[in-house]
């Protein structure tokens, strides 16, 4: 049912915005039926409430926070509100997500109420939309056809909103002159009337005709009433769909058979950058100051010795109260306790075990900075190189591999951390420490000072002079945007994610405190509060020892828990600066009712570490006007920009107080898009302000060089990466050379390529531009870049413009990753959010569909994916933000367990390419086949030997028929059995000679002429289990002159599903009678059976479990070769139920050519393990041993299911060299027994003797489960050449079956692409793209094939694809059908080719194939033709223009994850849908969405309309081991699955 989407009113975080917020939503309000009015106004209370509450559950990640911006949403939203779209909400199974305990990952249940209740309050909601429409829409085709939220990449400008000041001007404005009609999405979707859709509910069954294409089942649409809740969903999707694209068809990709997809044209609007190019950025000039120091541990031991009692360090505990207060005295002298036992005191005596340049872990917890700056001054002091890493917490910690990784990478060997941290290390049961994932093995060594040693007397450190060699190591997030590597370094584009180590040499460090000191002005002996990590970055930076700095370091953890910690400190220590992020501004400003009396007015620098962030301006003004009346001044607001490759990159000097601040750039979103700056004026929606970063380090040369591509200069107004050259930046990736001189050793270049000078410049991985007054200013990160049909957009941006959308009832802690992935040529958005624990289906639901409006509106651009996961799920990095390239890694793996899924592949993949037109076949067969043989080509056919005269010709003579050939052997050799029935134990409870079976014949054929008065030519059914009665009952019938319709029994515990289509055979087929036992006969008349079908009406039933004991008297009715043997009836893959009428003559030639093929004779056994009902399975069964005198061992396939091993131990007991079965016994033993050929081995089971094991079927060979059956059983002997296939279809049960002599079925590969546009290329194995065939076994002694073009009937050459034709004395006379289909009855029985052999006449096979001569010979010495079956023409899906076979599609879905048991696919309405059977737990089922969407699109260039997940068993089978795919797609449209979810793509 839809749900339309109304805006209520929604929980708003901002203060003043009610006025506003009503006035824009008012006409959009709706009071929902039976709720209390006065709820809103309860809501707003509470989120009043929840505001005073500095970290309710809900609150929004506040970096990103901006009223501008949120009312620039709200606007875009309230426009998407006029345009009412309905998405179709996803359908859930209740049961999928069970209560359980969080760490399981499976959040409640969040949908109220029962499925009834649901729907009864949808039918509500819907009851009440009439009053909302509002009179301006005038029909639903006014607001299907509007470009609404159907997104993509055009150059439209691309837009983020304002941080200016200024009033926003109401809402946004939606431009939709879309060039062009909008492309019809649904060929055949009726037209629709009003916002809910109510398809035509009467359709009903009929046949089909092969020539209809798929497409059209619409209008039949298998009787199923269309108005279910399924079809619904689906129709509200084709309306959303329905809605045109971004780009107009001109930019559609054309389609080339070699190349997919082509670059779209660039439009010719694209602004484009136009300032001349820019010239280097100088910093100031590094003054030299007298006294500083050679080195920074020269710093050090100075203010150790002279300034022993001035405080270096103070720590804080939980509560924000200090703990202790390391001094520059005491740091010093434990600094130079742990170099000295770090050389000497670590091994046994005199034995060194770290020398100077080894490299060191610092394994340090966040709450304990004195006993880290202990541990780095004393590893710089024993000139070992430290490397700090966060303290894992786990064996599964996010990123552990990587950090592992890294310390592989840089040689670590030791690690040095607390005492307190290492008893919290985890353990194994025997108290070691554990093993990380990925991380190379340790020695711990603990740094507290009494496992230290003093230095004897006459010990120094040795300090040199700075120099080039590595001081210590970085870590750094390795996530090189794709295309900045493209060019170079190959290896390195699937590293995303990688962490490295930055070295950072012993000058370089020396030179940045030196340019720090100087930008920021620090005196000797100021205090400062550091809110940052004070092992990395900035926090470490900053706290050098380089001036007798006090630093006070407040942990995150104290923040948590107070966040005005801070501000407490500056006051209460009239600290000078202070070091914090947007978030620590944010956090203080949201406590600061509880401080009345605190000061910020000694502050002189307030550094904003994530200045860079383009969000961060909104933090800083926000925090300035709270903390203004707390003395806070204007100009000490500091924004830096940083990066762990460039170190310091730029910072905002401490400004001259009532100097002018610094001026705002307020950027196009558009321009920004595209790379270059253009200053917004029109819509204050769609703008970005930005604050700068200040000017260069001193010392520093900076220039912009654009992202990807050679480092070519940017243009004045374009946007590009900053490069710096300094002294004091890193100086390489460690133990990564490679990586290394790509970001390192950086040589800009001009316009022509060539390089600008000789100097190196590093890559600092921010996107920004220098403006007036050489400011420089970040718009972005290289990581964050999103690149989107060669647009850019910043993660950033999207997480704020998602966070803007009402999160607090959906988003726990504003939690929310946005990453993209490579999909089908082109990046796609994909975004993932917590969910909070208490959000309900439809909050969340409909916050995902108003993100993706939103996005839309504002940046112009598509999401691929949104997903809600349940909280505290996504990896989480140490300070507790999100792990992205983690959750990335999760999401393409399918390890995110989302709970709730919006997959968009329609509205952002435009990179499709066009439909294929078919073009009117100009050409006529006769020059098709002209041309073929002026190329040399030969026409496409193939026969099997002759059926010539055979040896035993009196029995061909005096007996042509079956029921002669049973006489004759009764007669002359009465006693041998032609017949064994074993059951599951292998024990043989049942067998028969020949005159034991003429005579059951002819008791049989008694009854049905006393009991049953049938007459001569009426149809009998036979209804019986696999085994010996169903083959005598057949030859009764044949003796009493009647056709036997072999039937298979109902299923007693499933009477429901089977029992119709046994009613339907019976009613089809006029049966006069029916056969049976007496078991059957109960169930037939009993209660459960007159449940599902009418029991009166069943025609005569003969229990032949009770036949007379007397003689019966001699009957026997001669037959004709014309007529009718028995009726063939089968349910075809695609559902429709069809008989064909077999004679005695095509029976006779029939057991005569397998009787040639396969060499049977009465001395020959063979084991049989199919079901014996139709096609080639029945004949083996029950004709083929009367007339060749071979011994079949019967297996019923259902004893397997009882005893695995049933099949292959009897092959290995009676020696047996021919085997017949099926795919689904096939299957079964592969599955099963896989694991256990040694214990078979050990049972004896030998498969040496079997020569030839073919597998019976009517479809293409299944080459994966033929391969795997062969290599699981070689160990007990099996040949590789023994299994192969047979082919068959309706008009002809054997056309083709691997016999005892000519060569092994060969294997061709085929290019898929062509096969989709009904050609053949062949391609070599391995090829991308290839699809391997085997050939479906040797054609059968006098069958002819012939491969047809199915529209001009004319034949076509070697290795083309066309339809199989096929002539044989074997082929079957007709189709029965009661009203005598005379038209199809001549089409596919007796048609001729329109040109080149007018007289022969063939049967269509309905499959598509293709013939090709071969370097095999055959048993006549002349070279083999092998015919290839691809596939059932009635089967294949018509979409885009192009052929696509199911099981192509199929193939790639079960690949897509380790849960997917089976899948089969369909269309309906031209989506196409694919259902999916989920054999993991159910929490995985929403992880296979994205992964099914994907590896169609990539693999096939489709975009699945809807994925449906179910469980094991649900796709229907029919006993071939066929997919009955019409029978599941009208079980799902009459929404009889109970799938466990169903996903509908936008």
């Amino acid at each position: 049912i839809a749900i339309l989407f109304y805006t209520s009113l929604r929980d708003i975080t901002q203060k003043g915005y009610e006025k506003k917020r009503t006035k824009l939503l008012a006409p959009y309000i709706i009071q929902t039926p039976g709720k209390d009015p006065s709820a809103p106004q309860k809501r707003k209370s509470d989120a009043q409430r929840s505001r005073r509450t500095h970290r309710s559950g809900g609150t929004r990640d506040d970096r990103y926070r901006s009223d501008i911006h949120t009312e620039a949403v709200q606007a875009a939203l309230a426009k998407h509100k006029e345009e009412k779209m309905a998405l179709p909400m996803p359908t859930k199974r209740r049961s999928t997500y069970v209560q359980s305990p969080i760490e399981t990952r499976t959040p409640p249940d969040s949908s109220s109420g029962s499925e009834d209740e649901t729907s009864a309050r949808r039918q509500s909601s819907l009851v009440a939309a009439p009053p909302v429409v509002s009179p301006n829409l005038q029909s639903p085709d006014s607001w299907i056809n509007r470009s609404v939220q159907g997104s993509s990449t055009s150059s439209s400008a691309s837009s983020t909103l304002s941080h200016g000041e200024g009033k926003p001007h109401g809402s946004l404005t939606w431009s939709s002159e879309n060039s062009g009609p909008p492309p019809d999405v649904t060929a055949v979707a009726p037209p629709t009337r009003g916002p809910r859709v109510d398809l035509p509910s009467n359709a009903v069954v009929r046949g089909m005709s092969r020539g209809q294409s798929r497409s059209s089942m619409i209008e039949t649409a298998d009787g199923v009433p269309v108005s279910s809740r399924v079809s619904t969903k689906i129709q509200q999707l084709l309306n959303t769909l329905k809605r045109p694209k971004r780009p107009p068809l001109s930019e559609f990709f054309t389609d080339d058979s070699e190349e997919i997809v082509e670059v779209p044209q660039p439009d010719p609007n694209t602004p484009k950058p136009e300032g001349r190019q820019i010239i280097p950025v100088k910093g100031e000039p590094l003054g030299v100051v007298s006294n500083w120091p050679p080195a920074l541990q020269a710093a050090l031991a100075r203010w150790g010795a002279t300034q022993g009692k001035s405080p270096a360090l103070t720590a804080l505990d939980i509560t924000g109260k200090p703990l202790y207060t390391l001094t520059y005295g005491k740091l010093w002298s434990r600094s130079v306790k742990l170099a000295y036992t770090l050389l000497n005191k670590l091994g046994a005596k005199n034995e060194q075990v770290l020398k100077p340049g080894d490299r060191v872990a610092l394994v340090y917890p966040n709450s304990d900075p004195g006993m880290f700056w202990v541990a780095f001054y004393g590893c710089l002091l024993a000139e070992v190189i430290p490397v700090p890493i966060e303290v894992p917490l786990s064996r599964k910690d996010a990123g552990s591999s990587q950090v592992g990784f890294l310390l592989g990478s840089c040689g670590v060997g030791l690690a040095l951390t607390s005492e307190i941290c290492l008893k919290g290390l985890p353990k194994t049961p025997t108290g070691e420490i554990l093993q990380f994932k990925g991380w190379p093995r340790l020695k711990w060594v603990v740094t507290d000072s009494k496992y230290l040693t003093k230095p004897s007397k006459d010990w120094q450190p040795h300090i040199p002079t700075a120099n080039t060699d590595p001081a210590y190591i970085e870590v750094t997030l390795f996530m090189y945007v794709l295309g900045t590597l493209k060019t170079t370094h190959p290896l390195y584009l699937n590293k995303e994610g990688t962490v490295m180590g930055v070295a950072v040499s012993k000058v370089a460090m020396l030179t940045h405190c030196q340019a720090l000191t100087q930008a920021c002005n620090y005196c000797e002996g100021e205090t400062i509060v550091n809110v940052l990590d004070f092992k990395k970055d900035m926090g470490l930076w900053h706290g050098a020892v380089m001036n007798r700095i006090h630093t006070i370091s407040v942990p995150y953890a104290v923040m948590k828990a107070c966040p005005l910690s801070w501000v407490q400190r500056v006051h209460i220590h009239k600290a000078r600066a202070a070091l914090v992020k947007c978030r620590d501004l944010h956090w203080a400003m949201m406590a600061h009712r509880d401080q009345r009396d605190t000061s910020l007015a000694s502050l002189r620098m307030l550094i904003v570490a994530d200045g860079a962030n383009p969000w961060s301006v909104s933090s800083c003004d926000a925090f300035l006007n709270v903390f203004q009346s707390h003395g806070l001044k204007p100009e000490v607001i500091c924004p830096c920009a940083t990066s762990p490759e460039a170190m310091t990159v730029a910072i905002r000097r401490p400004g001259v107080p009532g100097a002018p601040l610094p001026a705002r750039a307020i950027l196009s979103m558009g321009g920004l898009s595209h790379g270059v700056i253009r200053v917004n004026t029109e819509d204050k929606n769609s703008a970005l302000t930005v604050q700068d970063v200040g000017h260069v380090m001193p010392g520093a040369l900076m220039c912009i060089v654009k992202p990807d591509g050679p480092p070519q200069l940017c243009k004045t107004d374009e946007i590009g990466e900053i490069v710096i050259n300094s002294r004091a930046g890193g100086t390489m990736y460690y133990g990564l050379p490679g990586v290394t001189k790509n970001t390192f050793e950086v040589i800009p270049v001009n316009a022509s390529g060539a390089p600008i000078g000789e100097i190196p410049f590093v890559r600092s991985g921010l996107l920004g531009f220098v403006g007036p007054g050489s400011l420089i200013f970040v718009v972005g990160k290289n990581e964050g870049l999103l690149m989107v049909s060669g647009r850019r957009h910043n993660a950033d941006d999207l997480v704020a413009t998602a966070l803007a959308v009402e999160p607090v009832k959906t988003v726990y802690r504003g939690r929310i990753a946005v990453f993209s992935v490579t999909v089908f040529y082109d990046e796609r958005i994909v975004i993932v959010a917590e969910q909070r624990p208490d959000a309900s289906e439809e909050d969340s639901f409909q916050w995902m569909s108003r993100v993706l409006q939103a996005i839309d509106s504002i940046h112009q651009v598509g999401l691929y994916c949104l997903a809600l996961v349940p909280a505290n799920t996504l990896p989480k990095t140490p300070l507790g933000g999100i792990h992205i390239s983690d959750t990335k890694q999760f999401f393409l793996e399918g390890n995110l367990h989302p709970c709730n899924i919006l997959m968009c592949p329609h509205t952002c993949v435009t990179n499709l390419p066009k439909p294929r037109q078919k073009q009117p076949v100009g050409v006529g067969p006769a020059s098709i086949m002209v041309g073929n043989l002026v190329a040399g080509k030969r026409i496409a056919q193939a026969s099997g030997r002759d059926l010539g005269m055979i040896e035993d010709q009196d029995l061909v003579r005096k007996h042509q028929y079956l029921t002669e050939a049973l006489q004759w052997r009764a007669q002359t050799d009465p006693d041998h059995v032609l017949y064994v029935l074993l059951n599951a134990k292998g024990v043989a409870v049942c067998t028969a000679t020949c005159v034991q079976l003429h005579k059951r014949a002819e008791k049989i054929a008694a009854a049905l002429t006393e009991k049953g008065s049938i007459n001569t030519g009426e149809n009998v059914v036979l209804l019986y289990p696999p085994g010996i009665d169903l083959i005598a009952s057949f030859y009764g019938c044949l003796y009493a002159g009647c056709v036997p319709v072999t039937v298979r029994p109902p299923h007693p515990q499933n009477l429901a599903a089977t029992l119709p289509t046994v009613r339907m055979i019976i009613d089809v087929s006029k049966a006069a009678c029916i056969l049976t036992t007496q078991n059957l006969t109960r169930i037939l008349r009993s209660k459960e059976a007159a449940a599902t079908v009418n029991i009166k009406t069943w025609p005569t039933i003969i229990d032949t479990d009770d036949l007379p004991r007397r003689r019966p008297p001699q009957i026997y009715k001669p037959p004709t070769a014309e007529m009718i043997a028995y009726l063939d009836f089968s349910v075809s893959t695609t559902g429709m139920l069809t008989g064909v009428k077999i004679s005695h003559a095509a029976v006779s030639a029939l057991c005569r050519s397998i009787k040639l093929q396969c060499e049977l004779y009465s001395s020959r056994q063979i084991a049989i393990c199919l079901d014996p009902y139709c096609g080639l399975g029945f004949v083996l069964w029950c004709l083929a041993s009367v007339y060749s005198g071979h011994q079949s061992i019967l297996i019923p396939p259902f004893e397997l299911e009882s005893c695995l091993s049933l099949w292959l131990s009897t092959l290995s007991q009676y020696r047996i060299r021919d085997t017949f079965c099926s795919y689904s016994v096939m299957e079964l033993c592969t599955k099963g027994l896989g694991s256990q050929t040694e214990l078979l081995k050990a049972r004896g089971v030998n498969l040496s003797c079997v020569r030839s094991c073919v597998v019976i079927a009517e479809e293409r060979p299944r080459l994966a489960l033929t391969h795997s059956f062969s290599k699981l059983f070689k160990d007990l002997g099996l040949s590789p050449r023994a299994v192969s296939t047979a082919f068959g279809s309706r008009v002809n049960l054997a056309i083709c079956l691997q016999g005892t002599t000519g060569p092994d079925p060969s294997t061709v590969y085929v290019d898929m692409k062509s096969l989709r546009h009904d050609r053949v290329r062949l391609v070599e194995r391995g090829a991308p793209q290839s699809l391997p065939l085997m050939e479906s076994g040797k054609i059968l002694p006098g069958v002819r094939v012939i491969i047809v073009n199915p529209e001009t009937r004319g034949p076509l050459g070697d290795s083309h694809l066309g339809e199989i034709w096929v002539n044989s004395p074997h082929s079957a006379s007709g189709y029965y059908t009661i009203y005598g289909e005379e038209s199809l009855q001549a089409d596919h029985f007796n048609t001729k080719l329109s040109f080149g052999d007018p007289q022969t006449l063939w049967a269509r096979t309905g499959y598509l194939g293709f013939v090709k001569r071969t370097e095999l010979l055959d048993a006549s010495g002349d070279r083999h033709d092998a015919l290839f079956v691809v596939g059932s023409l009635d089967e294949t899906l018509e979409l885009r223009g192009l052929r696509y076979h199911p099981i192509d599609i199929e193939t790639s879905v079960s690949r897509a994850h380790r849960s997917i048991a089976e899948s089969a696919v369909f269309t309906w309405t031209n989506l196409l849908v694919v259902v999916s059977e989920l054999c993991g737990s159910e929490q995985d089922a929403l992880d296979l969405v994205p992964l099914i969407t994907n590896v169609v699109l990539e693999e096939h260039h489709l975009i699945v309309g809807v994925v449906v997940i179910v469980d094991p068993g649900v796709i229907p089978i029919n006993s071939r081991g066929e997919k009955q795919r019409m029978h599941l797609r009208d079980s799902f449209l009459a929404d009889q699955l109970d799938p466990i979810y169903v996903a509908y793509n936008m």
